[in-house]
């Protein structure tokens, strides 16, 4: 068995000439909750996307249950791998965006089943079983058949979670999750996620609530300036950070 569920060594990336991740380090174990935090423009986003594959990485390794992502090296050449394999890989961590991403022309039990038919190949009528027990979890067994138009944007957000734990993946992303929510809905959706932390769910989040990052973390990454300035767990490092810098960014958030 790897040591590890994630490992992050030397990571980098870069947009045209602005270097976005500049040396990334990092490692969490299975049934772990990290928050990772910072201020816009700092890189945790695209930390997330080159996890999940979503962007390209030019060095560094990452590593999921000791499982190289995407890309394989020999004779000193790195190439990206095939497609497929890819796809394979991608399939290890489930990912929340900041939309909900939703297909408005299927309830929401069609949103939830679509993967499991298409990629888990799963039959049709398990498959829907699967989908109505995440969806009851997530609190909204009774809205199965609404249309994403006939739903709150917190309910969205919900369906979404299901859908990408419905996967079952191995490691779930979630990406600023409440950030497209009115306030009055972002606590259902960080209520969902809490319940997920306490069922054991290993869960990378980037998120800007930083109560419920001190509440439910295990770890906190803050990042600044594409590295990570500083790490911890949220009870030692958030009444007593050892950087200025988070320091600062503290005093700015919504946690005093």
């Amino acid at each position: 068995m790897p040591d590890h569920l994630l490992e992050i060594e030397d990571l980098h990336k870069s947009f045209g000439e602005t270097e976005v991740l500049k040396g990334v380090d990092f490692t969490m174990d299975k049934g772990d909750v990290v928050s990772v935090i910072g201020s816009s423009g700092s890189g945790k986003t695209t930390l997330l996307r080159c996890i999940n594959m979503l962007e390209e990485f030019e060095g560094g390794t990452i590593r999921i249950e000791g499982e190289v992502i995407g890309y394989t090296t020999a004779g000193g050449h790195r190439r990206r791998k095939p497609e497929k394999e890819i796809a394979r890989q991608r399939a290890l961590t489930g990912m929340a965006f900041q939309q909900f991403n939703l297909f408005p022309h299927m309830s929401a039990i069609d949103n939830v089943t679509l993967g499991l038919i298409k990629v888990k190949k799963l039959p049709k009528e398990e498959a829907r079983a699967v989908a109505m027990r995440w969806l009851d979890r997530v609190g909204l067994g009774e809205r199965a058949g609404h249309y994403p138009g006939q739903l709150s944007g917190g309910q969205q957000q919900r369906v979404a979670i299901a859908r990408a734990i419905a996967m079952n993946p191995h490691l779930m992303l979630f990406d600023e999750v409440t950030s497209a929510l009115d306030p009055e809905l972002v606590n259902e959706v960080l209520q969902v996620i809490r319940s997920l932390a306490e069922d054991g769910m290993s869960m990378l989040l980037v998120t800007h609530e930083m109560r419920f990052a001190h509440e439910v973390s295990d770890i906190v990454v803050f990042m600044n300036d594409g590295v990570i300035a500083e790490m911890g767990n949220p009870r030692e490092i958030f009444p007593n950070p050892s950087t200025r810098r988070l320091a600062e960014f503290l005093k700015t958030s919504s946690f005093n």
